[in-house]
Parts: C-alpha cells; sequence; structure tokens
C-alpha cells in the first residue's frame, strides 16, 4: 500500500488482525468504538470496545 493509503481488513479472527495490522479500529453498533495500536493493546480491551 502507498503512503497514506489504507487497506479494510474485516475479521472474527484477533489474533489474524493483530499479527497483520498497524492500527485496529473497533465498531460497535455502527459506531467507531475504538482504536489501538496492536502492540499498547490488550485482546480483552480490543474485545471490550468491539461488543460494547
Amino acid at each position: 500500500v502507498e503512503a497514506g493509503g489504507a487497506i479494510i481488513m474485516i475479521s472474527s479472527e484477533l489474533p489474524e488482525v493483530l499479527n497483520m495490522s498497524n492500527r485496529v479500529l473497533t465498531i460497535c453498533g455502527g459506531r467507531i468504538t475504538g482504536e489501538f495500536i496492536p502492540e499498547h493493546a490488550t485482546a480483552a480491551e480490543i474485545m471490550d470496545k468491539a461488543i460494547g
């Protein structure tokens, strides 16, 4: 991806998402509920925001 570009990845496999991403956004109820840097977030923190 060129500088400034993005790829949107949708997956229910959190380990896969964390290994392939520089930044993770969670969405619940059609709204962005969290933004994380995988190296600085736990799976529990991400799931908490993902499920509301």
